[in-house]
């Protein structure tokens, strides 16, 4: 009787195996759906939460209250998960830069539960980088369960991220957009259709169980030509806080873990320092959505002055929150902050110009909040679609754009890489899937060296030397030194033709006279591009591997081209 591993084997054979794409996109159904059941449980819980913790807020010990939140989600994930405190986005993007998106499954929940710690305590922080993290595991064990190949995988990722962003903000196209924009960063008509279903059905769940058309409500804004201007001054605002905000939180965090304190200590020290900021100021504490509601909805009552301080606690509450050991998202944060911004900035505009024919401060808070999403992960499509489907702002499409667009080029100027890169480009670990630095990555150094070599001393005769190319099909000879076989050059014997073609020669010379001492060598300790490099740069076609000065062998073009094209088929066959 077939065991059910065979049935599905067969079942799986006859549906898929000449055509995945099928398979992907019911997968990839699953993976949006249950990446987006998580996300809403994550968003329930923490409105439960925090309207709980509202009515502790007006006493004076209520500052601890983020720090309690930070201890304890610290403690979880260096105790219990075993994972880094921050946002996860950058694993994620990692994960599928370097592994075909291989995640481990506890990740489907561990953020969630230390991220509701985090921000439902009152952290500076977002729910939509844990709910992604989320998502990308779940589609990651999905495919890991499925037996599929690292491209098939990842797509999986790409929707599981997509259905979690497309519940949290019941938003399906900033899932879409979102997840192959940032987290895949290929726009392939394969990735593309799973991607999508996968981001209907996650907010599909979410509708069904929180009944709402948008996150923030508002009236029609009327947005005309005047506003075209101001939208581009305030984009080169959105820019400058962009990249503020950015190097802020890097900066926080690089201080963090310079300090000899433990995670726990660190988190308690930032959860405070939100809370007390949070006294005076409790527009920093947790997500901030109800105070972004009121700046779209033309209601709050902040003076210029406070909005404009507001900004800036707000930047250095959330790298205090993120960066000193807590866990969430810059979605969030980037939302508020942006909604600031705008404020702010209409505020001067009227003061400076009061006749102005612009649109409302509800308008130039949305235009804010798109400048900061775009400005800050440099993806403007993202911050476009983000902004009109979580407020349902079409009429202000064309000074999104705007704002959208020049904030992130001038993001990217400032800053060549996004807060989510910015690390990984420097560690050299970001490497975008079927790209060549990312199939070699997958080369072992090792596997490349050719070792069955005939090394040849540095004291021979020519004429034996010529004895020995006679039976020899080597084109190269590494060349050691007599009695401690230290690796001393190379024979090339494209370059001894002229002493071959004089007999006379045969008996006169040493091969020490002839060989090759500055031919670029390369070590084990090399990576496998820095190699490719090395070939390039000089010209050469082979490159000898020494290591401790003894030779190793020698790594031949057409061995990499041999492994790299097994490599290519591994990589996008069905296993």
């Amino acid at each position: 009787m077939p065991t059910i591993r065979n049935w599905y084997k067969t079942i799986y054979h006859k549906l898929f195996h000449l055509d995945d794409r099928l398979l992907l996109i019911i997968a990839g159904s699953i993976a949006g759906i249950c990446s987006g059941l998580a996300a809403v449980a994550l968003r329930l819980s923490l409105e439960s939460v925090l309207e709980w913790l509202h009515g502790f807020r007006h006493y004076g010990w209520a500052f601890i209250i983020p720090a309690i939140g930070a201890l304890l989600s610290s403690l979880y994930l260096e105790k219990i998960a075993r994972e880094g405190a921050g946002h996860g986005v950058p694993e994620v993007i990692y994960s599928v830069s370097r592994y075909g998106g291989l995640l481990r499954f506890r990740s489907s929940y561990s953020r969630l539960i230390s991220s509701f710690l985090t921000i439902g305590s009152g952290g500076s922080a977002g729910p939509e980088a844990p709910v992604v993290m989320s998502g990308s595991a779940i589609g990651s064990s999905l495919a890991k369960f499925l037996g599929l190949n690292d491209r098939q995988r990842i797509t999986l990722v790409g929707c599981g991220t997509a259905g979690a962003i497309a519940s949290i903000f019941n938003a399906p196209i900033a899932g879409l957009v979102f997840s192959i924009e940032v987290i895949l960063g290929e726009w392939k008509f394969v990735n593309i259709i799973p991607i999508a279903i996968a981001a209907v059905a996650g907010a599909q769940v979410s509708q069904a169980i929180i009944p709402e058309q948008v996150i923030f409500n508002h009236q029609p804004f009327l947005v005309g030509a005047s506003d075209i201007l101001p939208s581009l001054c305030l984009a080169v605002v959105t820019a400058m806080i962009s990249v503020l905000f950015t190097k802020v939180l890097r900066q926080t965090g690089k201080i963090a873990k310079k300090s000899s304190f433990p995670l726990w200590v660190r988190a308690v020290v930032g959860g405070c320092t939100v809370g007390i900021i949070g006294i005076f100021m409790p527009v920093v504490l947790g997500e901030g959505y109800h105070f972004i509601q009121s700046m779209i909805s033309g209601t709050f009552s902040m003076s210029v002055f406070f909005i404009f301080v507001a900004v800036f606690a707000k930047i250095f509450a959330t790298a205090m929150t993120l960066g000193w050991g807590g866990s969430g998202g810059i979605f969030a944060p980037c939302l508020l902050i942006g909604s600031l911004t705008g404020i702010v900035f209409h505020k001067a505009l009227f003061s400076l110009f009061p006749t102005i024919g612009c649109a409302s401060e509800g308008a130039y808070a949305l235009l804010g909040m798109t400048g900061l999403i775009s400005g800050v992960m440099q993806a403007p499509l993202t911050g476009i679609f983000l902004i009109v489907e979580i407020t349902g702002g079409y009429e202000t499409i064309l000074p999104l754009i705007v704002v959208s667009s020049i904030s992130s080029t001038m993001s990217h100027y400032i800053e060549p890489a996004s807060f989510y890169f910015k690390e990984l480009i420097e560690r050299g670990q970001f490497l975008r899937p079927g790209t060549d630095a990312r199939i070699l990555s997958d080369l072992n150094i090792r596997e490349l060296i050719e070792t069955e070599f005939i090394k040849v001393s540095e004291n021979m005769v020519f004429r034996k030397f010529i004895e020995i190319i006679k039976t020899s099909g080597q084109n190269f000879y590494p060349v050691i030194e007599d009695g401690t076989g230290e690796y001393k050059g190379v024979i090339q014997i494209s370059a001894i033709r002229k002493y071959a073609l004089d007999p006379g020669m045969y008996d006169m010379i040493f091969l020490n006279q002839i060989m090759d001492t500055g031919m670029m060598t390369a070590s084990l300790e090399n990576d496998l591009q820095e190699v490719l490099d090395m070939m390039d740069i000089n010209n050469m076609d082979s490159i000898s591997v020494v290591e401790n000065d003894r030779f190793i062998g020698m790594i031949l073009k057409t061995r990499i081209l041999d492994l790299y094209r097994r490599e290519l088929i591994m990589q996008t066959s069905v296993h």
